[in-house]
């Protein structure tokens, strides 16, 4: 044995069989619990049907039986006997005669209604088809602005190039004109400048022949 310990150190730990046990008590009071709180409200239901009225029931006495069916438990039966006065029959209601004239006007007021339910529709139809045919126009005439916007644009940016084109075609023409007039200038220079030389080339050659015979001529007389 151990010095200074406490008892409590010396207590060992509870088996399966003490906890099954302990279980299993926990249940059996459950259940007895259970039947007695069952029992009790029998004898309560037995007491209130033998305190109830005669008039209450049928001349015949409410049967009860008892019967154990295990131990401990027990099983009741009630049977309630018959009512001794008949409930009393509804009084049927008076037969209805209907007229010619209440069906016309009952076939009437159907045809009214008819017309009605149709006039209704009709009405909503009709209002469905002008929404759809509002939205159409506005779909036209969004499409027609749409192309007439996009038509001019087309005619402005056609109209824009033609001009560009027209510009350059012209500035083409007057650079080719300018060239063209420079080119024949050049060429009346250039032919100007070649007759001046030819003339200065027969000039020279007749000089040099005049010369030539004036020398052949002095060689000649001496």
């Amino acid at each position: 044995k151990r010095r200074g310990g406490s008892r409590l150190d010396d207590i060992s730990p509870p088996t399966v069989a003490e906890w099954l046990s302990v279980a299993y008590f926990i249940s059996f009071v459950h259940t007895a619990a259970y039947f007695s709180i069952v029992y009790f409200g029998v004898l309560i239901l037995l007491r209130y049907f033998w305190k109830m009225p005669s008039n209450a029931v049928s001349e015949d006495p409410t049967e009860i039986r008892c019967k154990e069916e295990s131990k401990g438990g027990l099983k009741f039966d009630v049977i309630i006997a018959d009512p001794a006065a008949t409930p009393p029959k509804r009084p049927a209601s008076p037969p209805t005669k209907t007229s010619a004239e209440e069906i016309e006007e009952k076939l009437k007021a159907a045809e009214e209604r008819r017309l009605s339910l149709e006039a209704n529709k009709m009405a909503k139809f009709a209002a469905k088809l002008s929404k759809i045919e509002e939205a159409s126009k506005k779909k036209d005439e969004q499409n027609s602005v749409f192309i007439n916007q996009t038509k001019e644009a087309l005619e402005q940016k056609m109209e824009t190039h033609i001009e560009k084109r027209e510009a350059y075609l012209t500035d083409i023409k007057a650079k080719l004109k300018d060239h063209l007039e420079g080119v024949e200038k050049s060429r009346q220079v250039f032919e100007q400048q070649t007759q001046e030389v030819r003339n200065a080339v027969e000039e020279k050659l007749k000089t040099a022949a005049a010369q030539r015979d004036e020398n052949i001529k002095k060689m000649l007389e001496n």
